[in-house]
């Protein structure tokens, strides 16, 4: 599996001959331009994660890519004249010829009640885990984890105690694009230092970067 990151959680994943892209926000750009994608998956409706003028331009390029996403998505895409299907709770199927595994899970608070939607994780083809912005526990055993590292609602020791008690045996961050230059070396080192003295291969992908897996 190669995973190109974009930025924030926007993220192309090769893998099976397939190509698979996460989450068009509005903190990148280069997936804009990307051709020859099989399936669009979208966790929640969050600006970050659900850029409307970025998934057109997405959609533009690839008019034959699938979306995958959950109800209040939809209901967006809906509204966009965008076609989708809807896969979420603990729902599971083939599309595309890859193995997609739902995983609906609590977005973690913000502040109070701002900002909770219907989160969905995905599984993608049975190695790679991306939670959304939630720390779900697929309770299964997870190849590659794409974990949250900053941002509003999340403190790193809670991320780090996910990462911990999922267990993957490599992890990625992702929802970073917040971070300074500065900030991200402080964080990707805590993390990596963290979670390579428990066993977990943190690799620390950044923007516009590629890995295999």
């Amino acid at each position: 599996m190669k995973i190109t990151k974009f930025g924030q959680c926007c993220l192309l994943i090769e893998v099976a001959g397939k190509r698979i892209l996460t989450d068009p926000g509005r903190f990148s750009t280069s997936q804009n331009n990307v051709t020859d994608i099989d399936l669009i998956l979208i966790t929640h409706e969050h600006a970050d994660h659900l850029h409307s003028e970025s998934l057109l331009a997405v959609l533009a390029k690839n008019p034959g890519a699938e979306v995958i996403t959950n109800t209040s998505v939809g209901k967006v895409l809906t509204e966009l004249e965008v076609s989708f299907k809807v896969l979420e709770g603990r729902e599971s199927g083939t599309h595309a010829d890859i193995l997609i595994e739902a995983f609906d899970g609590e977005h973690v608070e913000i502040i109070d009640e701002y900002g909770i939607v219907q989160n969905t994780g995905y599984f993608i083809a049975e190695k790679l885990f991306y939670p959304g912005d939630a720390y779900t526990n697929p309770k299964k055993e997870v190849p590659v984890l794409a974990l949250p590292v900053a941002g509003p609602w999340c403190k790193a020791s809670d991320a780090i105690h996910y990462a911990k008690e999922v267990n993957p045996i490599q992890a990625f961050p992702v929802h970073d694009a917040v971070l300074s230059e500065a900030g991200i070396a402080l964080t990707h080192g805590l993390f990596g230092g963290q979670l390579d003295a428990a066993g977990i291969n943190f690799i620390a992908l950044k923007n516009d970067e590629t890995a295999n897996f």
